[in-house]
């Protein structure tokens, strides 16, 4: 009889052990049907997504980090615009619309002066909500002249700006910098925006 007993509590206490288990598993299973909190995710350029599909490992991370090291396609040229300072252009290589309603900017600034150029403060526009990402091309603006429209360069979820950015101080005679800029995509039915960016003449782009 004892032994019996003594069974019949085992049986019972594991029983109660399986039944507490099986409780806090339907807890925590209850617990992830909740409501979590949004997870951050930070836009990406859509010439950024082609850098890494090519293994360059870049993406709009590296051309703030990296000072602009990602090079555009030079196959084409879209507009040559002469600086304030002989010897500087900027020349435009695309305008390229992408899927998810964006628009990219690609291009670089060139240095022929013979001498050093130093980049201008007034590239990363007035705004002091990305003053914090370093000098940045955040001042180009897009204008589409048929729509009464002025686009700005996108932000991500931390405000920072969808464009190169964490530039050098200056540009040694005979280098350039390359640089891409996003932004909202004007409607399908626009096929030109005119560029405007601090220090270099309007230029008219178009969309391809």
């Amino acid at each position: 009889m004892k032994i019996r007993h003594v069974g019949k509590l085992r049986r019972a206490g594991l029983a109660a052990v399986l039944a507490a288990a099986l409780t806090v598993s339907l807890t925590a299973c209850s617990s992830d049907d909740g409501a979590q909190p949004p997870t951050k995710v930070a836009a990406e350029s859509p010439s950024d997504k082609k850098n890494e599909d090519k293994g360059e490992g870049g993406g709009a991370d590296s051309g703030r980090d990296g000072g602009g090291t990602t090079l555009p396609d030079t196959s084409k040229v879209l507009a040559t615009l002469k600086g304030s300072e002989q010897g500087i252009a900027m020349v435009i290589y695309s305008a390229v619309r992408d899927d998810g309603g964006f628009l990219t900017v690609s291009g670089e600034i060139k240095n022929d002066s013979g001498k050093r150029y130093t980049t201008q403060v007034s590239w990363s526009g007035d705004e002091r909500a990305v003053a914090r990402t370093g000098r940045s091309f955040a001042a180009m603006t897009l204008v589409d002249s048929k729509e009464k429209k002025r686009y700005y360069v996108l932000r991500d979820t931390e405000n920072r700006p969808l464009t190169t950015t964490g530039l050098p101080l200056g540009i040694n005679a005979g280098e350039s910098l390359p640089f891409f800029a996003q932004f909202p995509a004007p409607p399908a039915t626009t096929t030109k925006v005119d560029l405007q960016f601090p220090g270099f003449p309007n230029a008219s782009l178009e969309i391809s």
